[in-house]
C-alpha cells in the first residue's frame, strides 16, 4: 500500500518522490498545516545555475534557501534533549539537531553532504519517532540525474557518487533505516533547473514572486 497519491501531481513532475510507511498519508491527516507549508516551499523552489556555480562555503546557498523557506514560516532548527530510564538509571541518548522542525514534523535538507549523513538522519528520525517526539520525517535531497548538469558546468568534482543524492538514500530507506518512522523523501530533479546565466536579475525576481 502507498499513499503517494496525497502528493500533488505538480510536485511529482518536479521531484522524484519516495515514501516509507505511508508518510504522505500521515502528513495529510495528522499534520495538515505543516504538510501544506512543505508543499508551498517545494512549489516555490527552483535550482539556479548561478547558485550551482557560486564558490562553496560552510553551507550551500541552495540548501540555505530551502532552509530559509521553512524558517520564514516559523520552522526552527532543533536539538532534542532525550534520555531513557532503565531500572532507575537515567541514560542520555542525545540526538543530532534537526534542520527544520515544526509541530511533530522533522525535516532535513541534504543537498551535498557525505552520504553517511543519510544514516544519521534516518536513525535520528527512528529515535525521535520511538520517543513520540515526531510523527513523520521528511528529507529533501537532489536526484542523481543532476550530476550531468554539474559536469556540464564544470562543477562535477564538487559533487559525486559518494555524496547525498537519491540513489544513495533509497537503499537505506527501503532497508528500514528509519525503523517505524514514516518518512517522505523528495529528490530535486532536472525539471527544477533554471539557467539564469543570461538574466542576472532573474533569481531576485523569482524569489520576490
Amino acid at each position: 500500500m502507498t499513499t503517494l497519491h496525497y502528493v500533488p501531481d505538480d510536485l511529482h513532475d518536479l521531484y522524484h518522490v519516495f515514501e516509507w510507511r505511508n508518510a504522505a498519508g500521515v502528513l495529510t491527516t495528522a499534520c495538515p498545516a505543516e504538510w501544506q507549508e512543505i508543499i508551498n516551499v517545494l512549489r516555490q523552489f527552483r535550482l539556479y545555475r548561478s547558485e550551482i556555480e557560486r564558490p562553496g562555503g560552510r553551507k550551500s546557498p541552495i540548501a540555505g534557501r530551502l532552509d530559509g523557506g521553512f524558517y520564514d514560516l516559523g520552522w526552527v532548527e532543533k536539538r532534542f534533549d532525550t534520555s531513557i530510564i532503565i531500572d532507575g538509571e537515567q541514560l542520555h541518548t542525545p540526538t543530532h539537531s534537526v534542520d527544520c522542525f515544526k509541530g511533530k514534523v522533522a525535516l532535513e535538507v541534504e543537498w551535498n553532504n557525505k552520504d553517511p549523513f543519510f544514516d544519521r538522519d534516518l536513525n535520528n528520525f527512528r529515535l525521535l519517532y520511538d520517543l513520540r517526539a515526531i510523527d513523520v520525517g521528511v528529507i529533501i535531497t537532489r536526484s542523481t540525474e543532476l550530476q550531468s548538469i554539474f559536469d556540464e558546468l564544470g562543477k562535477g568534482s564538487s559533487y559525486g557518487s559518494s555524496t547525498t543524492h537519491h540513489e544513495k538514500l533509497l537503499p537505506r530507506l527501503d532497508g528500514g533505516g528509519g525503523g517505524g518512522c514514516p518518512i517522505l523523501a523528495f529528490a530535486i530533479s532536472k525539471a527544477l533547473y533554471v539557467d539564469d546565466s543570461g538574466h542576472p536579475a532573474q533569481l531576485e525576481e523569482d524569489v520576490q514572486a
